[in-house]
């Protein structure tokens, strides 16, 4: 694995959504260790102002974009202010995404559109507004959350298993269509992190359920994804990793 403290990304226009907490946070700080200029987007702009701050006091360049993925127009526009004080997007990391578990029966059904607007439609949006550039420039590196629950699901997590196994089928539909070009997509798929995530479940069982689980191991931390990432963008351009799953060594169901 490339050693994070080289700057092996100098050059590279790096944009993360999701970036004022948890995986999107940690891979944006990673980046700009490895000498990336970050255009760092999320609804909750007072982190990103802090990010911001912490980061260009290292010597890294930032532009913060008051994002919420679900807008697409919001989409278009951090993309263009993206482009017009950094340069094209060379890193597109979509890691905004929520994790909203329950029964299918008597499920907050606003929770299913919140879930699919955010974890499908912000991913594809921000594909959608990045990828021409990267097909013309003939390089290129997307990166798209996913999670282990987009490879097997289990009862309880019904919208979040679909938004997942959504963003893993659009994401190979998209490398066949770009591969030829020299972009590559690579489909980031964890198990259990230390993040937010749980703290925005709904329903009181299902939140309770998954803090025990989470509580039973010794979890991954976010900066683990973003050194993942890294290493997924820094592999020389005839390579590319188009799925890293990673699991805690302790996680023994799916």
């Amino acid at each position: 694995m490339s050693d994070a403290r080289t700057p092996t990304l100098t050059g590279k226009v790096a944009l993360v959504t999701g970036a004022s907490s948890g995986i999107g946070q940690a891979t944006a700080r990673a980046l700009a260790t490895a000498g990336a200029s970050l255009a760092i987007g999320a609804r909750r702009t007072d982190r990103l102002d802090d990010l911001k701050s912490e980061l260009e006091a290292e010597g890294t360049r930032v532009v913060t974009l008051h994002l919420d993925v679900t807008d697409e127009q919001a989409c278009a526009d951090a993309v263009a202010k993206t482009e017009k004080e950094l340069g094209p997007v060379d890193i597109l990391v979509n890691a905004a995404g929520l994790m909203l578990l329950g029964p299918i029966r008597d499920a907050d059904t606003d929770d299913w559109r919140r879930s699919l607007d955010t974890n499908v439609l912000g991913t594809m949006y921000m594909i959608h507004k990045t990828i021409g550039s990267m097909v013309d420039r003939g390089t290129g590196d997307v990166i798209n959350l996913s999670s282990v629950a987009g490879r097997v699901a289990h009862t309880g997590g019904g919208i979040y298993h679909a938004s997942k196994w959504a963003v893993n089928g659009f994401s190979e539909a998209l490398r066949q269509e770009v591969t030829s070009s020299g972009v590559r997509v690579t489909l980031i798929e964890p198990g259990a992190v230390a993040t937010e995530l749980n703290d925005q479940i709904t329903n009181p069982d299902a939140k309770k359920s998954s803090e025990e689980s989470y509580g039973s191991m010794r979890t991954l931390q976010a900066e683990d994804i973003g050194r993942a990432i890294v290493y997924a963008v820094t592999q020389p351009a005839y390579v590319a990793l188009n799925e890293i799953l990673m699991r805690p060594t302790d996680q023994t169901n799916p």
